[in-house]
């Protein structure tokens, strides 16, 4: 024999504060939804027919009264009397599009703040009124009502400890929250906080007026000044509303919310997901019809629909950029000054954008601040250092051998930069490797080379331990006399040796397999242009040569910016000592 459930009220509502309404606060958004239907419901019907919603408050007491389509007592028993039916509420009329409710569970939040919920209705298609009076115990009772003109009107008294939420100000300024841009008048104790509609509304306002609005509603609203305002459109979601370009820089790791409505109800303050995620310089008010809300009402339901909406507002705020660059470089220039991490984001996968980064976007380089179009035009491919620590240590040297390179260690820059052979096939990108800057040095004329081999070969020795190779060459700026050189397969050679390091034997063995042969080692390139290196190579092999070398490794680490091992720490401070003996005479020999 089958047997109906037994509901317990109170842990129904219990189990909606905790885990589907995020406040207390939404029971006047519930009731003010419901008023809302019941008004639309009317109006389908009766265009004609009033639509003013009341509500007063006093004393820990609130009303809400429409004058909506009202329900019959049989229509009360299946809308108010059954939890979580909804077949009946569609049957009734309410599923359409136009309603806001859909769950049927609605007026169980007012049970969040009181213990008993009166409705005195009276139905549009005739009949006497009806009270229904529901306590949070489970039960409830319907009788006869008094009501004279076609409506509803729900009172609610506050239970003990939920006060707060019936004091006049705080029912006025929820009220104005979820329904400001209702287009019917709505007001609190005879105070309108309702009824003007959207700002981006279409009417008779001049631009000039309705953009001030626009920009307006952003400084009352969200508090700030846009930088720029793009109103939107997407009629397969039912969306209308305006995108605010933030003024200041955002970060792409803070998804930025977005304040949505749901048929001029405010569904969410800071919804997510509203947009791409490269979008992350625009916040969004928008209104919309066909997006699906979850079922506390507080956020948008991420499916199909919702895709393809972000998708469409995606493409708008593209098409805005482009327009900015044809019509108004100056203000574009201003803007990427402001966010260009966001529009080089979305570069890296958008080949217009990728268009107006290249054109646009200032790149550091060693020649100085230049477009990538520039730079590839007066260079004929783009050079670039994939970290900016390569860029301090090699963009000075590689000037002084006439090789223009771009600082591609900021957000985005490499990965642009090699995306730009999508833009022009056949473009030469390359990564600058310290070989390439080797090869470009002189070598030392036989005679020379043949009288610094000593020197060398007792350089090598001493440094030898730190796993680097000595080179005597000759570059430019002479100023410079030393030069520490780590390709990507000497770093990762050097990172490998430090986790061997760092681990037991068994993982020692296995790191071990990806060992490669000491070709890869860095390279101390000692510049025989500089008067100090030609010195220091004339020296006697000695105590002073060898303090010299090791003088010479750690200003080569320093200038480099590379990163100083303990071993490395002891040697600069040793050679650092040990100059200053040598140079500092003892008290015998004064």
């Amino acid at each position: 024999m089958s047997r109906t459930f037994q509901v317990d009220l109170r842990g129904v509502v219990d189990l909606l504060s905790q885990h589907l309404y995020s406040s207390p606060r939404v029971y006047v958004r519930e009731l003010l939804q419901n008023a809302v239907d019941a008004v639309t419901a009317r109006r389908v019907f009766d265009p004609a027919a009033p639509s003013g919603i009341a509500i007063t408050v006093s004393d820990g007491t609130l009303e809400i009264t429409d004058a909506g389509i009202g329900l019959t007592e049989a229509q009360v028993h299946e809308l108010l009397a059954t939890i979580g039916r909804s077949s009946k509420r569609d049957e009734l009329g309410f599923a359409r599009h136009e309603f806001l409710g859909q769950f049927g569970i609605g007026l169980l939040s007012a049970f969040l703040v009181a213990d008993e919920v009166r409705v005195v209705t009276r139905s549009v298609s005739g009949g006497p009124a009806v009270t229904w009076t529901g306590r949070s115990d489970g039960t409830y009772a319907i009788g006869p009502g008094e009501r004279a003109e076609t409506g509803t009107t729900v009172t609610l008294t506050a239970r003990p400890g939920a006060g707060q939420w019936f004091v006049p100000e705080t029912v006025r300024d929820l009220t104005a929250l979820y329904g400001s841009m209702l287009p019917f008048a709505v007001t609190v104790n005879g105070g309108a906080v309702s009824g003007g509609g959207t700002p981006w509304r279409a009417d008779d306002r001049s631009a000039g007026k309705r953009q001030a609005d626009l920009v307006g509603y952003a400084q009352e609203t969200l508090g700030f000044t846009p930088f720029d305002v793009l109103e939107l459109d997407v009629p397969a979601a039912g969306l209308t509303g305006v995108a605010y370009v933030l003024p200041f820089p955002a970060s792409p790791a803070e998804r930025g919310g977005h304040r949505v409505y749901l048929k001029r109800m405010l569904l969410a303050e800071s919804a997510p997901s509203l947009l791409p995620d490269w979008a992350f310089f625009a916040r969004c008010v928008v209104d919309a019809g066909e997006l699906r809300p979850t079922a506390s009402r507080e956020a948008l339901y991420d499916d199909g629909q919702l895709d393809s909406t972000r998708e469409a507002l995606g493409d708008q705020l593209r098409g805005w950029l482009v327009g900015l660059a044809r019509t108004s470089p100056e203000r574009l220039n201003r803007f990427l000054g402001i966010h260009h991490l966001g529009v080089k984001a979305l570069a890296l996968h958008d080949d217009e954008m990728l268009r107006l980064v290249d054109q646009w976007w200032p790149v550091e380089t060693n020649v100085g601040r230049m477009t990538l179009a520039e730079f590839r035009g007066r260079y004929g491919l783009l050079r670039y250092t994939a970290t900016i620590e390569e860029f301090q240590q090699l963009a000075g040297v590689a000037a002084a051998q006439d090789l223009a390179v771009i600082n591609g260690g900021y957000t985005y820059d490499s990965e642009l930069v090699e995306r730009m052979r999508a833009l022009e096939p056949g473009l030469t990108v390359a990564r600058l490797e310290p070989s390439d800057l080797t090869t470009a040095f002189a070598g030392l004329d036989s005679v020379t080379a043949l009288a610094a081999r000593p020197f060398v070969i007792a350089a090598q020795r001493h440094l030898d331990g730190l796993g680097c190779e000595v080179v005597l060459r000759e570059f430019e700026p002479a100023s410079l006399p030393v030069l520490y050189l780590v390709d990507r397969a000497a770093a990762f050679a050097g990172e490998l040796r430090a986790a061997k390091d760092q681990v037991d034997e068994l993982w020692a063995g296995v790191l071990s397999a990806f060992e490669k042969p000491a070709d890869d080692r860095p390279q101390l390139v000692l510049n025989y242009r500089n008067p100090l290196v030609r010195r220091i190579s004339r020296l006697r092999e000695g105590d002073l040569s060898a303090l010299a070398v090791e003088a010479l490794y750690g200003q080569a680490l320093l200038l480099g910016h590379h990163p100083i091992r303990p071993a490395e720490a002891s040697l600069l401070n040793r050679s650092f000592l040990g100059l200053l003996d040598q140079a500092v005479p003892s008290e015998e020999s004064r």
